[in-house]
């Protein structure tokens, strides 16, 4: 069995119908507490594991009745789950171009180079990204905005030898390969709090030109209703955030 053109045009419809009674339910739950109530959101894997240690206490103390629910996935998958009403708002890291969203600018974020102690640029203070060799650059996989935006400002590095290593996992594990002498990444200044800093074999430099940098937003429907609590939910994250960054408000 399968749903015919005609059908598929009346699902269409009964989901957009669907999805505005939810939020005109929503709208009339935050009438008597805009502060309240479940707000679903979104983040890229290499947003969550740094921001949610700081934003989850802070939502606790500022707005203890609204409940979190917080999933995590790639740029794309994210943005389909907004269009689609599965969740209320997401955390990204690129400009997204779809005419039903919104954003709000959280912090820019600057990216520092994670390279083996024992690594001959090691010696250095600052790092130009066109002394990194392609071969020792390890990256995540395809479908990660971090790895895109890596690529971008390593391009002139990339272009004589444009071979680099795409890793299946995550930025903790590519970290622990970089620990053991496998190669080299670049991090966001968020996760220079985690513990793998630490006794991780690891030695962090910054990027020599203050250029590679990610915009960090707030990406929301239009058509969500609660702006009053998106943007004090802005107010609570741009108050946490550590010196490393450059948040858009205080």
């Amino acid at each position: 069995m399968r749903v015919t053109p005609e059908g598929e045009q009346i699902v269409a419809y009964v989901k957009s119908i669907l999805k505005l009674a939810e939020e005109i339910k929503t709208c009339a739950q935050a009438a008597s507490n805009p502060y309240s109530g479940i707000l679903k959101l979104g983040m890229i894997p290499t947003i969550g594991p740094y921001l949610t240690p700081i934003l989850l206490p802070a939502i606790k103390r500022s707005m203890p009745q609204l409940e979190l629910d917080v999933v995590e996935s790639k740029t794309p998958e994210l943005e389909k789950s907004l269009l689609e009403g599965r969740i209320d708002a997401a955390i990204l890291a690129t400009k997204v171009e779809i005419p039903q969203v919104a954003e709000i600018f959280l912090y820019d974020e600057p990216f520092w180079v994670a390279l083996p102690y024992r690594h001959p640029l090691s010696l250095h203070e600052t790092i130009d990204f066109n002394t990194l060799r392609a071969e020792e650059l390890l990256l995540l996989e395809d479908g990660h905005c971090f790895r895109d935006q890596i690529i971008s400002f390593c391009e002139n590095a990339l272009e004589s030898n444009p071979k680099f290593k795409t890793q299946q996992t995550s930025l903790t594990t590519i970290l622990s390969l970089v620990g053991s002498g496998a190669g080299v990444t670049l991090v966001p200044a968020m996760s220079l709090a985690g513990s793998w800093v630490t006794d991780s074999g690891i030695a962090l430099r910054r990027e020599a030109t203050g250029s590679a940098v990610r915009s960090v937003s707030l990406v929301y429907r239009r058509t969500y209703p609660r702006h009053q609590l998106l943007n004090r939910f802005a107010d609570i994250i741009c108050a946490g955030l550590p010196d490393t960054v450059k948040p858009a408000r205080r």
